[in-house]
């Protein structure tokens, strides 16, 4: 048991859970949409009692305490009942981006020592051939969900499972289970719950260590920051096995008793209308969902809804913030963060003024500030590295996962977590996001942030979305490109975008390169792969 006296305490996701099923076990937990228009819902004592049943199967096959297991299920409840399960036996989830191909996901495979894997009836085939290829999970692989007619792939499923007695049936499996728990090991909040890998947009992907501490925490900052009561209803659409989706939504609903409403695929047609038919109060949203939504035919019944604000994690410009909020009759919620730092550390608080484009004020129970690259705190105004000092393995990550080196240069010396991401503070303690280290550019000693070019990009009437990178040029060291998307009946040429450049940013900033698109290769969360522009 840890030492450190906090908010967690010894709390661990099964005594979390025992407590919900104790307090409102009858209570709605989770509605579940699924891509075909189904409706699922669990109250807390149902939903727990299947959780109970995932930890049962996990100990009848000889799942370990502190041992790994390997999750790559679309966002479905299931992903859930392999999380807790896990939890509640002292086991450790991997979760695997379901955009995850075979070198992917041998690499996280191999990096964990992953005993199995649960998987979507359509990975069956990438694990096939990634177990013969890398030697990898040599106890073998559960299927899921083979009895969703829905699920893609999953009558070819049923059909391996049927000739390969190395397959399982996870959901057979669940249902042959007791609904009591088979086994109370010895939990502690400071054991892992969870290694989430980075997206590795700049370079292979490092396993952020996670302990029930870390999942509790994020439960109760997230219900401070949001004042997240028991009879809120959170929707949203991000993927599950994102931290965006487990530590800003799903754990805040947990530790309030309130209920989350997972809509599996995002669709901008049918979003606002689903904000309205699940009476949600809360939502997440992204870059491209807000200006997908912005494209929508406006009607009468934008405004009709019970939304009080909607959680936000990327800039946009002032002008598509104000169209928003204006036609949609809601607030943003402006934040920063990362699955390092738990929380969204840099917040706007849950009441009184914000200062938009601010990020926010540092939030209960973390310290931010602003640093030279010398290593000196810098003035307020002055643009350097965010870093973040808190507890590790309680409000801060506990380590990357074997990898020592990358832990320490994280950390630093002094203990304070080094973000690499640019921004500055202003004199009231207002901080400000000026860009990802990975989306600064260097040109001719000039740095350049792409979010400030993106920004600038979209607010041209034909522009639907931008991306902006750095590309090797032989004098000036990088040379900036952008990409460009049209909106839909628009069209712009490569000439007119970096006319449009000149009239509103500095001349070093200006693209050098354009190119017009028609789509962009994205991530789970549905951010712009910016490596496959690469």
């Amino acid at each position: 048991m840890s030492d450190v006296c906090d908010i967690v305490g010894n709390e661990t996701v099964r005594s979390l859970w025992e407590g919900l099923v104790a307090t409102c076990g009858e209570r709605t937990f989770l509605l579940f949409r699924d891509r075909s228009g189904a409706t699922r819902e669990f109250t807390y004592g149902a939903f727990d009692r299947l959780i109970n049943r995932a930890a049962n199967v996990f100990v009848s096959l000889g799942v370990q305490r502190g041992e790994r297991v390997a999750v790559q299920l679309c966002t479905c409840p299931e992903f859930l009942l392999c999380l807790f399960g896990l939890a509640k036996i002292g086991a450790v989830m991997v979760p695997m981006n379901e955009q995850y191909r075979a070198e992917e996901a041998a690499y996280v495979l191999e990096r964990t020592a992953a005993s199995r894997a649960v998987i979507e009836p359509k990975f069956l085939d990438l694990y096939r051939t990634v177990c013969h290829e890398n030697d990898v999970l040599p106890q073998g692989l559960l299927v899921a969900r083979v009895d969703d007619e829905g699920v893609e792939g999953c009558a070819a499923a049923r059909e391996a499972l049927a000739k390969d007695a190395s397959l399982r049936d996870f959901a057979a499996l669940l249902g042959a289970a007791h609904e009591d728990l088979d086994e109370m090991r010895e939990l502690s909040s400071d054991d892992p719950a969870e290694i989430i890998f980075t997206s590795g947009t700049t370079s292979r992907p490092k396993g952020v260590v996670l302990t029930h501490a870390n999942l509790l925490f994020s439960g109760l900052y997230g219900d401070w920051e949001t004042a997240l009561r028991s009879d809120d209803r959170l929707l949203t659409t991000m993927p599950a096995c994102h931290s965006n989706f487990q530590l800003a939504a799903l754990m805040p609903v947990l530790t309030a008793g309130a209920t989350l409403i997972v809509v599996e695929k995002y669709s901008a047609s049918r979003f606002w209308s689903q904000i309205r038919e699940f009476r949600a109060t809360l939502t997440q949203c992204v870059a491209m969902m807000l200006r997908t939504l912005l494209l929508q035919p406006p009607t009468p019944q934008d405004r009709d809804h019970v939304l009080r604000d909607i959680l936000y994690f990327l800039p946009v410009s002032d002008a598509e913030k104000e169209e928003f909020e204006r036609r949609f009759g809601v607030t943003l919620m402006n934040t920063y963060g990362s699955t390092e730092t738990i929380g969204w550390v840099l917040t706007d608080p849950p009441t009184g003024p914000r200062r938009w484009p601010s990020v926010g004020r540092v939030g209960l129970g973390y310290e931010a500030r602003i640093v030279r690259d010398d290593g000196t705190e810098a003035a307020p105004g002055e643009v350097g590295e965010i870093q973040v000092h808190g507890v590790p393995g309680r409000t801060i990550m506990k380590e990357y996962f074997d990898d020592p080196a990358a832990t320490a240069a994280a950390f630093g010396a002094d203990g304070w977590l080094r973000t690499g991401d640019k921004g500055y503070v202003d004199e009231d303690g207002w901080f400000f996001f000026v860009d990802r280290k990975a989306n600064m550019i260097k040109r001719a000693g000039e740095n350049i942030s792409t979010t400030e070019i993106e920004n600038v990009l979209v607010g041209h009437p034909a522009i639907a979305e931008a991306a902006v990178i750095g590309v090797p040029d032989p004098i000036r060291d990088q040379a900036v490109k952008a990409f460009v998307l049209p909106r839909e009946g628009a069209t712009i040429t490569k000439d007119e975008v970096i006319a449009y450049c000149e009239e509103h940013l500095a001349s070093f900033k200006v693209p050098s390169f354009v190119e017009i698109v028609d789509t962009f290769p994205r991530t789970c969360s549905m951010k712009i792969e910016k490596k496959l522009l690469r």
